[in-house]
């Protein structure tokens, strides 16, 4: 094998990698485990800090945080547009 086919499967490699590793960013399998688990170390927070109704009270710091990954697209694209330096 040449050099040149060496490192064309080197670069086609990793371009599969960077895919793979994009469409797991993207996913909704990871949003919905990020969210979870945040729900899950909220709740134990609350429960060490002895604070009032845990698993309902972790409900709203978790929605907040979901809510602002959904809006990162939009709001990506906005910048891309409006504030990225060209």
């Amino acid at each position: 094998m040449s050099d040149v086919e060496k490192r064309l499967n080197a670069i086609e490699q990793r371009n599969r990698k960077v895919e793979v590793d994009k469409a797991w960013e993207t996913s909704l399998s990871r949003k919905i485990i990020i969210a979870v688990l945040t729900y899950a170390i909220i709740v134990l927070f609350f429960l060490v800090a002895q604070l009032p109704k845990p698993f309902i009270n972790s409900i709203v710091p978790t929605a907040g945080f979901v809510l602002s990954t959904l809006s990162l697209p939009f709001l990506k694209k906005l910048w891309i547009k409006y504030g990225a330096k060209k």
